[in-house]
């Protein structure tokens, strides 16, 4: 048969009149490929065997089965078909019921005009070719939805990313029937002489290849390859390994300029077996498994660097803790307790505790603004720098001390936006005499617990003693200058030093209130939780009181307190 027969549509003609057929057969054949049939149930047997015809040309009055019953019994199985009905003017009826049921293009009364028949002929085939271009297309955009959807499923079932390249293969291959499939990633070091990553994803799996016979992999050529993912072009190559032929679809997987992977389809085939369509639709999908594995791959290195990241923190938390005095010399003058809980793995806020070889307690809280690691810096750095001014054979008076730390810190903590805000006191057990100096931060509080005991039922409740004397916090200006305050502290009473993360505290009345009904704790709520303890003060109950009263710790929570023996 020649290439042009190929191209005719196919047209069946059914009349139970000999000369009709062999009429219509000479007027159609040169532009169609003509079937003839002289019974509707002769034209059934050459439907079930050669497929769908393009027109069907069936007289009305037939016996056995007229037009209208063999017409309405293709329609269900060749719905595309243009049927045209022959009958003759005493036949309204039959041809009302084969417009309905046999879904007839045209009907044309006996006596056909040869001419009026050739174009309504030729109609019938337009819209033929019209309809299957768009039930074809319909078809291909079902098949490429269904496709998307499929791998889209896939991929989104797949945990991570060796799980997603795996599953890419497996959907690609099963989908469009490969005998074997096979992915090459790329990898991320490319300092090797090759791109490619040593890891090979195939469908079938290697484990399963063996027990259901799959064929033999051919050897990929990794140059091919390479050259696939250069051209960022689909390369069709073909191959013969004993005796074997096999056909490769090698398909770049690509996202933004960043190459990922080259998918490899074979079949055993000495012949193209994709069609361009086909390659195409491969394409399509292809694109959405390269955008999948892109997310998959950026997911990973997100993970990683997260993994980094904390494992970092956490050493970074542990040299904060360590930074931070966790014991000091026991003293009988004085009792000293100090607690810091950043909100972060490592935060702004400090305390020192420092005692002089002379005999002088130093104390102290501040708080860097702002949270995590950039705080952390300038945390150590103020430590660092406190420490150095403490060690001293004599150190300077308090508010000398926070002017030091100024002139070394300013010009950091302003080109990075920041400011430190501090309380440093010095205690002298000898005399009693309490000097301090604050930069910007939370008034200190005094108090006698003892003279909360004593206080009678009735009275107007006792209220601490705040140190008001404060200067500007450290970083906004270029020379820090503040007076120092003193005061006395006698035997029972207590100096209380905390951060903003304490005072600002949104705490309930009780801990499974709602959080509409939180407010925020300050000075004032601070010191009612003060008057509450009974005994002697416990900074660790009273820090457990304010976050179990807590919805979330939102910043870092430092307390220091200072009490005479």
């Amino acid at each position: 048969m020649t290439e042009a027969d190929e191209s005719k549509l196919k047209l069946m003609v059914v009349d139970d009149e000999a000369d009709n057929l062999e009429l219509l057969q000479r007027t159609f054949r040169r532009d169609f490929k003509v079937f003839l049939a002289e019974s509707g149930f002769k034209a059934l047997q050459i439907l079930e065997q050669e497929g769908e015809m393009a027109i069907i040309i069936s007289d009305q009055r037939m016996p056995k089965m007229n037009g209208t019953d063999f017409l309405s019994r293709t329609v269900d199985r060749f719905p595309d078909t243009m049927r045209i009905l022959l009958t003759g003017y005493t036949d309204v009826e039959d041809l009302v019921g084969a417009i309905n049921a046999g879904k007839v293009f045209k009907y044309i009364m006996k006596p056909w005009n040869p001419d009026d028949l050739a174009i309504v002929v030729q109609q019938a085939a337009e819209t033929y070719r019209v309809l299957k271009q768009r039930t074809n297309e319909l078809h291909r955009a079902l098949r490429r939805e269904s496709l998307f959807n499929a791998v889209t499923t896939a991929i989104r079932e797949s945990l991570d990313y060796r799980s997603m390249l795996q599953t890419v293969v497996e959907t690609i291959g099963h989908t469009f029937a490969t005998d074997t499939c096979m992915l090459r990633p790329v990898q991320s070091n490319t300092a090797f002489s090759s791109q490619f990553s040593s890891q090979v994803f195939s469908y079938p799996p290697p484990s399963k290849q063996n027990n259901t016979g799959s064929p033999h992999v051919p050897y990929l050529n990794l140059a091919k390859l390479e050259w696939v993912l250069e051209t960022r072009q689909i390369q069709r190559i073909q191959s013969k390994e004993n005796d074997t032929f096999y056909t490769y679809l090698a398909v770049p997987l690509s996202y933004q300029q960043e190459a990922l992977a080259v998918l490899v389809l074979y079949k055993e085939s000495p012949s193209e077996p994709w069609v361009e369509e086909e390659v195409q639709l491969i394409a399509g999908v292809a694109e959405q498994a390269s955008l999948a594995i892109s997310q998959a791959k950026l997911y990973q290195r997100i993970q990683e660097q997260t993994e980094q990241m904390r494992a970092e923190l956490a050493v970074a938390h542990q040299i904060q803790t360590n930074l931070l005095r966790q014991s000091w010399p026991q003293l009988d003058t004085v009792k000293i307790q100090a607690y810091c809980y950043p909100a972060r793995e490592v935060g702004g806020d400090f305390f020192e505790v420092y005692v002089h070889p002379q005999g002088d307690v130093w104390v102290a809280v501040g708080d860097v603004s702002g949270k995590g690691v950039p705080a952390a810096l300038f945390m150590a750095s103020a430590i660092s720098l406190l420490r150095r001014e403490l060690s001293q054979e004599v150190p300077p008076e308090p508010n000398i001390v926070m002017r030091n730390m100024n002139a070394n810190l300013s010009e950091d903590l302003v080109g990075s936006n920041c400011f430190i805000t501090m309380v440093l006191a010095r205690y002298n057990p000898t005399s009693r005499e309490l000097v301090y100096a604050n930069a910007g931060h939370i008034y200190p509080l005094v108090w006698s617990p003892q003279q909360l005991l004593e206080q009678s039922p009735g009275e107007n409740p006792l209220e601490p003693t705040y140190l008001h004397i404060r200067g500007v916090p450290l970083g906004i200006l270029p020379n820090w200058q503040a007076s120092a305050g003193r005061s006395t502290l006698n035997s029972g009473e207590i100096l209380l030093l905390t951060s903003d993360g304490i005072t600002e505290a949104t705490i309930s009345e009780s801990a499974d209130e709602a959080p509409s009904s939180t407010a925020m704790l300050q000075q004032s709520g601070l010191w009612k939780l003060l008057t509450q303890e009974k005994g002697r003060l416990d900074l660790s109950a009273l820090l457990a009181h304010i976050q179990n009263h807590s919805q979330v710790q939102e910043d870092d929570q430092t307390i220091l307190s200072l009490e005479v023996l």
